[in-house]
């Protein structure tokens, strides 16, 4: 218990101190050349303002979704060793399930097609 109580010590002195030096450090005085564009010492062609298919960022979120099962998923082959190994296999199924019935009903509504 005393090395988690000494990890977690650290990890909040380290963010804080990171979070207050990243305050101070930059005092940014924005003027109009660090606010323009650069291509190459050239001028902006166009707008970099550009609109966004919301189907981009739809990939995006369940890409991100599912990247995070899988790194929760990882660590599974060890849970094996814990007390009650069966209650760890009933949790992660009841997870995979969840997600994939998520991504029936995604698929259902007609979310992941490209072109309609």
């Amino acid at each position: 218990m005393n090395l988690v109580l000494t990890i977690i010590i650290i990890a909040i002195s380290l963010s804080s101190i990171l979070a207050t030096v990243s305050f101070w450090l930059p005092q940014i005085s924005p003027d109009y050349e660090k606010l323009s564009p650069y291509e190459c010492g050239f001028d902006p062609l166009g707008t970099a303002r550009l609109p966004f298919s919301l189907r981009f960022f739809l990939i995006a979120i369940l890409f991100l979704l599912f990247d995070l099962e899988i790194a929760l998923l990882l660590p599974l082959p060890w849970g094996d060793q814990l007390t009650t190994p069966l209650l760890t296999f009933v949790w992660a199924t009841a997870v995979l399930a969840l997600l994939t019935l998520g991504l029936i009903y995604e698929w259902t509504q007609g979310g992941l097609e490209w072109a309609e």
